[in-house]
């Protein structure tokens, strides 16, 4: 059930529906492999009436400010990298999906393209130096861009290169995509990319990567972090 607590909240300015029952909406969505129109009807179940494509504007909407409203309490990464690219298909065409986890499990950063190619790879380092310090050692395949991209962005990084070193990142993949299936094909770049964001927010917040969950039981994080969240909406 959603708390009585909701009936005191007001909706964000613009919207109808009170900010808990978007933060509500909005969790499911990025935690479960639901589609929107389940979320329309477990909300339905619940006495709230929301078209499912509302929903969807929601996710769009929502998932980066809840993120940004996170960060303060987020943890610095720690500096043992590993880094990959997966392949996600979006609107019918093979797209490129880099992912970086540090050595405790933290997802540091994710970022869909549609090259493979040195910007990237570079756009991509910088972006994750952002979230803490420089790595000393940094895992990836063997693809040629990353030992000039290391050079460059993490000079007295060492870098790792060994068959099935990077395990970690390529578990992460399949929990994505795992998440993605019920959804039957991304059609915007955007869509997939916000999604991708709030999977990696998502599995952070479960692993106690935020102070806003790090003392909280596993299975009340969400919960009690989307809560905390949604009064900033």
């Amino acid at each position: 059930m959603i708390s009585s607590r909701l009936m005191s909240s007001s909706p964000p300015v613009g919207y109808r529906f009170l900010r808990e029952v978007i933060a509500v909406a909005v969790r499911w969505y990025l935690r479960y492999g639901l589609s929107y129109r389940d979320v329309e009807e477990l909300l339905a179940e619940r006495g709230i009436e929301v078209d499912h494509v509302t929903i969807y504007r929601w996710v769009q909407t929502f998932t980066s400010e809840l993120i940004d409203a996170a960060r303060p309490s987020r943890h610095a990464t720690g500096d043992r990298w590993f880094v990959d690219e997966t392949y996600v298909k979006v609107a019918g065409r093979w797209t490129y999906l880099y992912h970086a986890v540090d050595q405790h499990g933290q997802v540091i950063d994710v970022l869909m393209s549609a090259r493979r190619d040195g910007a990237t790879a570079r756009a991509f380092f910088a972006r994750a130096l952002t979230f803490g310090p420089a790595p000393v050692e940094v895992t990836t395949d063997r693809a040629p861009v990353y030992p000039r991209v290391i050079d460059e962005h993490a000079p007295r990084a060492r870098h790792v290169q060994e068959l099935y070193a990077n395990n970690v990142v390529e578990a992460d993949h399949g929990r994505l995509k795992a998440r993605l299936r019920p959804m039957r094909g991304l059609k915007r770049m955007r869509s997939a990319s916000t999604i991708a964001a709030g999977h990696a927010f998502v599995q952070n917040l479960r692993r106690g990567h935020y102070e806003l969950t790090v003392d909280v039981p596993l299975h009340d994080r969400l919960r009690i972090a989307f809560a905390e969240l949604a009064p900033t909406l």
